[in-house]
């Protein structure tokens, strides 16, 4: 685990903070940062802080020697790219691969059981991303190893995102500005996404675990149901908070996070919902892989492969399980009608866009369900509730009113006016702004108190 959550909010996240304020020189606020950021790991991963060193070294070195020895600048590429992810298969994938292997073959190979690493597939993504970018010139290789450090480990965002491009921080590394509006405003952004996790999250993933944790005679279509749309909303508003939390302590120091999230349960077709949902990783996945490939650049039926090949790899990247490749498939499949459906994604009448809503947050619930399921069957099981089990059951039925408190019914709805861009309705009214800090304050307050009770719940994406 990383620092408990008290110790982070009381203790460790204000000392840095205020440290960092009073600190002279730009190298001084880095040296800070960059201890901070290896305690915070070191905090709950004591063994892996080597590896983390280890992976930082590799990339540099290859940067550096990129840089150097043009004459084999591509052969340095691929080793920085066979061994990162080579690291990220050793490390994510071994278990998974010789389970497979023992259930095709019939063999019996021991299983490491090596723990995941927190973190390694946003790091190690993060770190590539440098190297590739560097290659292609669009990135001056760093010769300050310090500084590679602290871009690969800062704390705020390495251990759930968002992925960060080397050069879009580059120059807030060498020199940043720390003013009182973006303290503010950090301040304002993190408490947002700290209700988000706390107050919604944890409330909405209470009875998604309750229901997915039940027996299969204890399910019928209406607790699959609300086990789904509970779970879809939980995912949503802990891995966003988590991004809101990143990008408002970066403002804090004076660094300036691109979003990750921008209301994807809004999306009318898959492709849009992409475009919404996690936007450093497709984005990542876009420049790295897609456009490589060949992109959309050769005919129809090259750009639907090039995109089933993208999330394939999307499904892997989230974990080593059948159901995190077969969501990755999943939407990839989605994406491949899309392209010979054009009109799907074509605007239309109100009906039309209304239908188009539904079909998208339909496939995503659907495919969430099967990211939540412990096992392929268990997901199957679930989705042939959700449109079968009408039945009468009275047992079933009474466990799924008993997950409906008037907390959860409150924060149920919280939760479905928050997934709506309200705010830009809103943000540009003389009040929203002291309402926003007062209502962030409080809020604060109350997710403390929270912590405090020893209701918090890691954050889903600390396990990818």
């Amino acid at each position: 685990m990383v620092f408990s959550s008290m110790v982070f909010m009381c203790v460790f996240l204000p000392a840095v903070f205020v440290l960092h304020c009073i600190l002279p020189g730009i190298r001084a606020k880095n040296a800070l940062l960059l201890l901070a950021s290896v305690l915070f790991y070191a905090y709950g991963e004591p063994v892996y802080i080597i590896l983390l060193f280890i992976s930082t070294l590799l990339n540099y070195f290859c940067a550096c020697g990129i840089d150097r020895f043009q004459n084999h600048r591509k052969g340095i590429l691929v080793l920085a790219v066979i061994c990162n992810l080579g690291i990220l298969i050793v490390f994510k994938y071994t278990d998974f691969i010789l389970g497979m292997v023992n259930s095709v073959t019939g063999l019996h190979l021991p299983l490491p059981q090596i723990r995941m690493p927190i973190g390694i597939s946003f790091f190690t993504f993060q770190a590539m991303s440098y190297v590739i970018d560097v290659y292609r010139e669009t990135t001056k290789a760093q010769k300050n190893y310090a500084k590679v450090l602290l871009y690969i480990s800062f704390f705020p965002q390495l251990i759930a995102g968002p992925i960060v491009k080397y050069h879009d921080v580059a120059a807030e590394i060498d020199q940043r500005t720390v003013t009182l509006d973006g303290i503010a405003l950090g301040i304002r952004r993190f408490s947002a996404g700290l209700c988000k996790k706390v107050l919604l999250a944890n409330t909405l993933g209470l009875v998604a675990d309750n229901l997915f944790g039940a027996s299969a005679g204890s399910i019928n279509g209406a607790g699959a149901w609300l086990g789904a749309i509970s779970y879809m909303l939980q995912i949503y508003f802990d891995f966003s908070g988590y991004s809101d939390m990143a990008i408002g302590l970066g403002w804090m120091f004076g660094f300036h996070f691109k979003e990750n999230f921008n209301y994807p349960y809004i999306s009318g077709t898959i492709r849009e919902f992409w475009r919404r949902w996690h936007m450093s990783l497709s984005g990542w996945f876009l420049e790295y892989l897609y456009i490589p490939l060949g992109g959309n650049r050769k005919g129809k039926f090259r750009t639907v492969v090039n995109k089933m090949i993208v999330f394939l790899c999307t499904g892997i990247w989230h974990g080593a399980a059948v159901n995190f490749l077969f969501w990755g498939v999943y939407h990839g499949f989605f994406l491949m009608l899309e392209e010979y459906i054009p009109w799907i994604g074509k605007k239309g009448s109100a009906v039309k866009s209304f239908f188009q809503h539904v079909y998208a947050l339909l496939v995503v619930c659907i495919g969430f369900v099967f990211f939540r399921a412990e096992t392929m069957a268990q997901g199957c099981f679930w989705v042939r509730k959700m449109f079968t089990g009408f039945g009468w059951n009275a047992g079933a039925m009474s466990f799924a009113l008993q997950q409906m408190t008037p907390v959860f019914l409150v924060t149920l709805a919280g939760a479905l006016i928050a997934c709506c861009p309200v705010k830009k309705l809103i943000s540009e009214k003389k009040w929203y702004g002291p309402v926003a800090y007062v209502c962030s304050l409080a809020g604060l307050v109350i997710c403390i108190l929270s912590l405090a009770s020893g209701t918090y719940n890691p954050f889903i994406y600390f396990r990818f």
